[in-house]
């Protein structure tokens, strides 16, 4: 029998994957089953545990995956020499995933993880993992601000940087419930927000509009 080169079996993984983010977005986590999953990808059942042992391990790898790709945007943000550049970069960022269709089906199961954190100690780990990264990347850029006069110091940049995340979070459901919402206008009231709350009298003067 032919070994299954790294490459094969890492794309067999995402094939698993993109089967599962399908029917949880469709069905749901709990009437969803590992079958349900198999069927979908293409793949026997049997092939599907030869990398995940249970559902639960499908939930947490996607997560995981997620929080893989808001770390990434947030290394952008932070390689900007300029922290209240960054900080616009990263919201620049995670406001243009709202809009992007392609990724629809990743928010109606990651609001689905949320639910379900509050009752699995396994999951529940993983998303406040996940979210803790995000604010701490937000922290570093906000002290990065402070550091060079940009942000006001007797700002407390964890509470920032929840905020943040909770505004998105809140978006993240509008968008999922299918509102219409105008997320330009959203952005353009985020960004005079952060500048009044946010910002020194000597970064506004060289941030001008």
């Amino acid at each position: 029998m032919p070994k299954i080169t790294d490459a094969q079996r890492q794309t067999r993984r995402q094939q698993i994957l993109d089967a599962a983010l399908r029917c949880f977005s469709r069905d749901g986590f709990h009437a969803t089953t590992t079958a349900d999953i198999a069927r979908e990808s293409g793949v026997s059942q049997g092939t599907l545990y030869l990398y995940f042992a249970t559902k639960e391990d499908i939930v947490v790898a996607l997560a995981d995956d997620r929080h893989q790709g808001e770390a990434f945007l947030s290394a952008m943000a932070q390689s900007e020499q300029d922290p209240i550049e960054g900080l616009a970069l990263l919201l620049e960022l995670y406001g243009a995933s709202l809009t992007d269709p392609h990724r629809m089906e990743a928010r109606r199961v990651g609001i689905q993880g949320w639910a379900e954190a509050l009752r699995n100690p396994t999951i529940h780990a993983s998303v406040t993992g996940g979210m803790a990264s995000v604010r701490q990347e937000l922290v570093r850029l906000i002290e990065r601000g402070q550091r060079a006069g940009q942000i006001r110091p007797e700002i407390e940049p964890d509470a920032v940087a929840r905020v943040l995340i909770a505004t998105f979070q809140g978006l993240i459901l509008q968008v999922s419930w299918g509102e219409t919402i105008d997320l330009a206008a959203v952005g353009r009231v985020m960004r005079g927000m952060i500048r009044g709350a946010l910002f020194t009298e000597a970064a506004i003067a060289a941030h001008q509009p």
